[in-house]
């Protein structure tokens, strides 16, 4: 009998942790495992899934700012869950990001099937902003996890912050496969040479950080296009406007071609204020990007080695930035150093290597 998993993430309508859902959905359902993917939200799949996985919606929101209405999705999802996953009758469900940690560990918890939680991003965002009564019904859910998932290793310590946290011990780090894109096109993407970032448009990301050192190049001869979506669009928007930078920094939306931006980027830059591990920093590396990345909590000083295969550069520090930058688009002997030691990240995040890890920690 094939092996069954769940996977369990809030949708997959875009970002880091969708993306390493999806290909290892993918990656098991190859390996003739029977798959299922349950988002708590119906929204736009925006990553390819095989035919052999089966994706289930659970509930379309639509006025979550209203408290009954609150209420109700939050009993609907978990009633939604727990019918769902009693008829499934997972070998295992993996759950990804915060919520979809609580509600599916609690239902599996309910039913007594063993579930793995993933955390993707820094405690600070989520669990530190909860209160104790909540914090402490966390720590029972994760307590009885086969293992908490963390994708650097520096978050182990932004978790123990959490005083009730310092009693687990079945933490785990595994780093986030690269995804395997398509052969890009050919055909140029932007009609001038361009620095490239990719992220959602949020307040974490930075990208007012980027677009004020982009501003102080000593040469704009360069264009700079963020792709992707949020809720900071209008705000950078009015920035790049009362910057004079129209026409030169380009918020492009989401891509579904991210690749063919990878491979013609004279420089990427991670901007972000925090992360867990940086999925489009691994993917632009992994495409020969030459890189600069701010060394945020989590994930970029596991990835960068500063000076041999990117920059890393302090936190909100944008001279820094704008100067590591500048240093990357005008010698072009270290943008060949750069390019060729980023693409090592090939092996050491293959699919092969991190499913590996995955399918350890599944099956045991």
């Amino acid at each position: 009998m094939a092996t069954k998993l769940c996977f369990v993430i809030n949708s997959l309508e875009g970002g880091g942790a969708e993306r390493v859902i999806s290909n290892l959905a993918n990656h098991f359902s190859s390996k003739d495992c029977s798959v299922t993917i349950i988002c708590l939200n119906k929204a736009q799949v925006k990553y390819h899934i095989n035919e052999q996985v089966k994706i289930v919606s659970l509930l379309e929101r639509e006025d979550s700012h209203n408290s009954l209405n609150r209420i109700r999705y939050g009993f609907l999802t978990f009633y939604r869950l727990l019918v769902l996953l009693k008829k499934e009758k997972p070998n295992c469900t993996i759950c990804f990001m915060t919520s979809a940690n609580i509600w599916a560990g609690l239902c599996c918890m309910i039913l007594g099937l063993p579930y793995l939680v993933s955390e993707r991003t820094t405690p600070d965002a989520t669990l530190n902003q909860y209160n104790k009564l909540l914090q402490w019904f966390i720590f029972h859910i994760y307590r009885k996890s086969k293992a908490i998932v963390l994708p650097a290793f520096g978050m182990f310590n932004g978790f123990k912050r959490i005083k009730q946290f310092e009693k687990l011990h079945n933490f785990k780090t595994i780093y986030n496969p690269i995804h395997q894109f398509v052969k890009p096109n050919p055909g140029s993407v932007n009609n001038k040479p361009f620095i490239l970032s990719v992220g959602r448009l949020s307040h974490e990301k930075g990208f007012d950080l980027l677009i004020d050192a982009y501003s102080r190049l000593q040469s704009l001869d360069v264009d700079l296009l963020i792709s992707g979506e949020g809720p900071e669009r209008s705000a950078l928007e009015v920035q790049i406007a009362n910057l004079n930078l129209i026409g030169k920094v380009k918020l492009i939306g989401f891509k579904s071609n991210p690749q063919d931006y990878y491979a013609q980027a004279s420089v990427f830059v991670l901007s972000s204020r925090n992360e867990g591990y940086p999925n489009a920093l691994v993917e632009a590396m992994g495409m020969g990007c030459a890189c600069v990345a701010v060394n945020c909590e989590f994930g970029p000083s596991e990835i960068i080695n500063d000076g041999v295969n990117g920059f890393l550069v302090e936190q909100l520090d944008v001279s820094a930035l704008s100067m590591a930058i500048d240093k990357l688009l005008n010698n072009r002997d270290l943008k060949k150093q750069f390019s060729d030691k980023a693409r090592l990240i090939n092996e050491t995040n293959s699919i092969e290597r991190i499913s590996a890890n995955w399918e350890e920690l599944i099956l045991s």
